[in-house]
């Protein structure tokens, strides 16, 4: 079980940057690694996904509990050489106070050593106290090494590495100096994801070229055979199989939407489902299938290209209108309203929703939610038997709201934590429609997958239930 959890001090200190070209070199000599991403993501996963060749999975507190995140851990980690754990925001940093949903939380929990990534920007002897910090914060966690980025120069990585070697006995594991062609391209969402960034794999190239040569890779390789491992490794209680023989379920991929989960999709495919991807942006027209997942993305920075593809706008709308099931999740709730505003500009979208998505300059969503099922929703979770509506997690990040809804919409869920549509609300629901802000998450307090899929599986064959090809 050799693994690392990657993690700096805050945000925006190099960890993706380095994970990724980490994973791709590590993958360049022939190893099987095996990257994970802590909380809710997408767009960094994207980035490690390809460079280690494997799909990344999440890591979260918020949706998971401690023996499922273990589990599903070692279930992916037992096939690799190595697994990459990149943190999110700081290694300490988390929404409990007491850290116990922290990156700390996580190398704990799955005995990492942890590497710190520090950006040393505007720093020279500061940063010893700094280090000291941290090495002393937690001793539950056990910090191998820090890898020095942003460095000025090698005058600077000789201070930083005095002051390092007078004050702590921490291992510097390399120095990566400034390099804009290193970074990630970003906008206002963040990073661009790796399925829309121009040249992804020469940026990755360029980053696995840069840590190679200014990274001691071999003892990054043995301080993850240290690792050791969690405590107990319970059994990986993968999604229900519903024994559906078939279901061909429309999964849109493409530079618009490509926010998914690859457990998720596993997860739909367990419970019967073919997916079949199409392209919004290509694409004339659906393909045949029995129903629809449209997940997130951005559609913001498409929606000209969107607009223009009247022919599959005109043949998702005729779909929904004759009962196919459907579920959106953000960008894809954007793309099924009236219309999209951004900066100004507004394009037609599929007109299947009633309401306009409006992009705004600041986030009108953004963190962990906890819903409560109204019952309106067509495939919702069980009651207790107490009769006491069914919660659970999810997370959000959105900086569109949909305006213009009718006066008393129809809603899946009640948000007990969080925004969602109105601040109260969330989950629009229309026939076999559910389109939301809030990403859900197929884990053991709430196998959506399976449920959705019953519920197209029971419409299907249906009048109108099947979109036409053209």
């Amino acid at each position: 079980m050799a693994h690392l959890l990657i993690a700096a001090t805050q945000k925006s200190s190099g960890k993706t940057m380095f994970s990724t070209g980490l994973a791709a070199v590590l993958a360049r000599r022939g190893m099987a690694v095996q990257p994970f991403k802590k909380g809710p993501d997408y767009i960094d996963p994207m980035w490690l996904g390809r460079a280690a060749g494997r799909a990344c999975f999440n890591l979260d507190f918020h949706c998971m509990e401690e023996a499922e995140i273990i589990a599903a851990f070692c279930h992916r980690d037992r096939t690799a050489d190595i697994s990459l754990i990149e943190a999110n925001k700081g290694l300490f940093d988390g929404v409990d106070l007491e850290g116990r949903d922290s990156n700390a939380a996580l190398a704990a929990l799955l005995g990492a050593p942890v590497i710190l990534v520090l950006d040393t920007m505007g720093m020279t002897r500061g940063i010893a106290p700094l280090v000291l910090g941290y090495l002393g914060f937690d001793a539950g966690v056990h910090i191998a090494g820090v890898v020095l980025n942003k460095v000025g120069g090698p005058r600077h990585e000789s201070k930083l590495r005095a002051a390092l070697e007078r004050y702590t006995d921490v291992l510097v594991l390399g120095a990566i100096g400034r390099d804009r062609q290193l970074a990630v391209p970003e906008r206002h969402l963040g990073l661009i994801p790796a399925n829309e960034a121009d040249g992804a794999d020469e940026i990755i190239g360029r980053m696995a070229d840069i840590v190679g040569r200014d990274v001691d890779i071999e003892r990054l390789v043995a301080i993850a055979s240290t690792a050791s491992g969690p405590s107990a490794a319970p059994a990986f209680a993968r999604a229900p199989n519903t024994g559906i023989s078939s279901v061909r379920l429309g999964i849109a991929r493409d530079a618009a939407f490509g926010f998914y989960y690859p457990d998720d999709l596993d997860a739909l495919e367990r419970a019967g489902a073919t997916l079949v991807p199409f392209d919004t942006l290509r694409d004339a027209s659906l393909p045949a299938v029995d129903g629809l997942f449209i997940g997130g993305g951005f559609p913001e920075t498409q929606m000209a290209s969107l607009e223009a593809n009247r022919t599959m706008r005109e043949s998702i709308r005729a779909a929904i209108a004759n009962g196919m099931p459907v579920y959106a999740e953000c960008g894809g709730m954007m793309y099924l309203s009236q219309r999209l505003t951004w900066n100004g500009n507004t394009h037609e979208m599929c007109g299947a929703l009633p309401g306009r998505a409006v992009m705004h300059n600041r986030p009108q969503g953004r963190g962990y939610v906890i819903l409560e099922e109204t019952g309106a929703g067509p495939w919702p979770l069980e009651s207790s038997r107490t009769g006491v509506p069914a919660r659970f997690p999810a997370h959000e990040f959105h900086y569109a709201s949909l305006e213009d809804l009718p006066k008393r919409p129809t809603f899946a869920y009640r948000v007990i934590r969080g925004h969602g549509i109105d601040g109260t609300h969330d989950g629009v629901v229309q026939d076999g429609l559910l389109a939301s802000f809030s990403h859900l998450r197929d884990v053991a307090g709430n196998r959506w997958a399976a449920r959705f899929i019953r519920f197209v599986q029971s419409r299907k064959g249906t009048r109108g239930s099947r979109a036409a090809t053209t």
